[in-house]
């Protein structure tokens, strides 16, 4: 979340970004149960400051009946006054937190039609296969049974289709590694502060994609990303350790409750599927190079796989709450003659960090927030897809990517 001090001084900036993401949010409201919540402190310390005094004063000698009964009468309206101050303060909690993130200059204004490609890869091919099609004919995944045993769109992955499924983690694992990521494998719940503290604050009350669990401060992960936000909450990090990178290994578990109108064919858009993914804990004055890293880890690896894709700067109005300024990269999907949603990557400056009390000790005594990034590294499912489509041969066989060939003992074709 934002810092309510960030917001008192920049209030038109913080209000002009809201718009912009389309946040239906009034920063004018935030500010007056603000100033609300410091009226009530000022007047919850004073009567304070009375109380110690009084008790000073009786201290030692004989009580007095004047000073026990202003007492009496202080203590019950430091009772009512810090009730109102718990409520106040709860509202204003609710309302920071339902402020996204600053945007960068440089991300493009108005809604996803208006996300601008910034860099392209590759041929792309005029004719590909149907993935669930083919690799139902392969005996690849089963969908139906999936639906029996835990609902419309979970799944089995079988064979060959399986393997590859391990290959390209394990092709990734040494990617990510290779590029300085250590590898973690991560709680697939967090408790409530983290969910919050990641910043996946629906647009609106009915629109939330997590999975949570009855009678339990705790949610499904939807991203590896959720767990290692966490991994440092109310630390100081020390300036020479920075940036921390890392790569999370996870299952990924969303209702998806926002995909109306997506395209949902398929592995393309499921309930549950694995993900590796990377994420920084970095400076201020480190992140926006690191957030061209990590872009750029994410376009060799698909480079190596041979998958053309574009990469897009996202628009203002299809960047979720925590992001200053997000990447996708789409592959170019020769089946429907389209670039799909491949992976992402994200910039979330200091907003992630303030929730979860994530700070730096700098070499001068200061401290302050430190700057959190994520990028995807492979998310599986919708690999699978992209390989399928581009590489499924005119005789029913799947070549194998070169890249992926020593993962699974040198084949060239499933």
């Amino acid at each position: 979340m934002l810092d309510i001090r960030f917001i008192r001084e920049n209030a038109d900036l913080v209000q002009k970004s809201a718009d912009a993401k389309r946040y239906k949010v009034n920063v004018a409201d935030v500010l007056k149960i603000d100033e609300e919540k410091r009226g009530l402190q000022q007047q919850v310390d004073n009567l304070r400051a009375e109380r110690n005094d009084i008790a000073a004063q009786m201290k030692g000698g004989k009580p007095d009946p004047q000073l026990i009964a202003q007492g009496k009468e202080i203590k019950a309206k430091l009772a009512e006054l810090e009730e109102q101050l718990r409520g106040v303060d709860s509202r204003l909690t609710d309302g920071i937190n339902s402020l996204p993130n600053i945007i960068f200059d440089d991300v493009p204004m108005g809604g996803e039609e208006d996300s601008v490609p910034v860099a392209e890869w590759g041929e792309r091919k005029q004719t590909g296969v149907d993935h669930l099609d083919y690799a139902i004919s392969r005996d690849w995944v089963d969908f139906e049974r999936g639906a029996k045993v835990a609902g419309a769109k979970f799944y089995y992955l079988k064979n060959e289709l399986a393997l590859l499924e391990n290959a390209l983690l394990q092709y990734g694992l040494h990617k990510v590694i290779a590029h300085g990521f250590t590898y973690m494998t991560v709680p697939h719940m967090v408790n409530g502060r983290v969910l919050t503290g990641t910043g996946f604050a629906p647009r609106t009350s009915d629109q939330s994609d997590e999975y949570f669990i009855e009678r339990e401060d705790l949610g499904l992960i939807a991203t590896a990303e959720m767990s290692i936000t966490g991994y440092h909450m109310d630390e100081i990090l020390d300036e020479k350790d920075l940036p921390l990178l890392y790569a999370g290994y996870s299952p990924c578990y969303r209702k998806e409750a926002g995909a109306a109108g997506k395209h949902t064919r398929g592995l393309f858009r499921v309930h549950q599927f694995n993900k590796l993914e990377m994420y920084a804990f970095c400076l201020p004055e480190q992140s926006k190079d690191i957030h061209e890293k990590i872009r750029g880890v994410e376009e060799e690896i698909w480079q190596e796989l041979g998958i053309p894709y574009h990469v897009v700067n996202i628009a203002a109005g299809d960047l979720g709450a925590p992001a200053a300024k997000k990447y996708d990269i789409e592959y170019w999907s020769p089946h429907d003659q389209t670039y799909r949603e491949l992976t992402s990557c994200s910039n979330c400056t200091d907003f992630q960090a303030n929730t979860v009390n994530t700070r730096v000790r700098r070499s001068d005594g200061t401290i302050e927030n430190v700057h959190t990034l994520n990028g995807t590294a492979i998310s599986l499912a919708r690999t699978l897809v992209a390989v399928i489509e581009n590489y499924a041969t005119d005789g029913g066989k799947l070549t194998v990517p070169v890249a992926l060939r020593p993962y699974l003992d040198g084949r060239e074709e499933l």
